[in-house]
């Protein structure tokens, strides 16, 4: 089948590539989206709540660290150097799930006291609010592109289990 390297990625070594590249970030980023939304209509800036937004951010936030890391050494520049994207769609869908990780990243910073030290509350919770509205447009970016046929660009034949996305090891 002619996929992109993002959802070659999802579909070898099932279960985990998908658990550890698609479950987890998601989960950890839904948790905040969920209790971001819950803070900005109540308000409440203390409590259960209050504290599993901050732990959900730090989490993921950390955990991105990792796996861009980790692609970028392992798929985006063995793949660069090989010349071997898929078209534009593949470029696409691996950057966008890169780039959803950063603002991700920013809220990790910001909850640790490393980012935005001498900012308000309110503005902290305004590019908090900013940076989740980011993670989720560029990461369904980086799904519906992802999904996307790379042949409808022009890719031809079928994807090889060679290529460095794969990681099967």
């Amino acid at each position: 089948m002619n996929m992109t390297h993002y959802m070659e990625l999802l579909s070898v070594n099932q279960p985990w590539n998908l658990l550890i590249f698609m479950g987890i970030p998601v989960v950890l980023a839904e948790t905040l989206a969920i209790t971001e939304l819950y803070l900005l209509f109540t308000r409440n800036v203390t409590g259960w709540v209050h504290s599993l937004n901050r732990a959900a951010g730090i989490t993921v936030g950390l955990y991105f660290i990792g796996v861009i890391g980790y692609l970028m050494a392992t798929a985006v520049v063995p793949i660069t150097k090989a010349g071997e994207w898929r078209t534009v769609i593949d470029v696409i869908a691996v950057g966008s799930y890169l780039i959803a990780g950063l603002p991700l990243i920013y809220i990790a910073m910001q909850e640790l006291g490393v980012a935005n030290q001498r900012a308000s509350q309110e503005h902290k919770k305004k590019v908090h609010a900013i940076c989740v509205a980011a993670f989720l447009v560029f990461g369904h970016i980086a799904m519906i592109t992802g999904m996307l046929d790379p042949s409808l660009l022009g890719h031809g034949g079928e994807v090889e289990d060679t290529t460095p996305m794969t990681m099967t090891k």
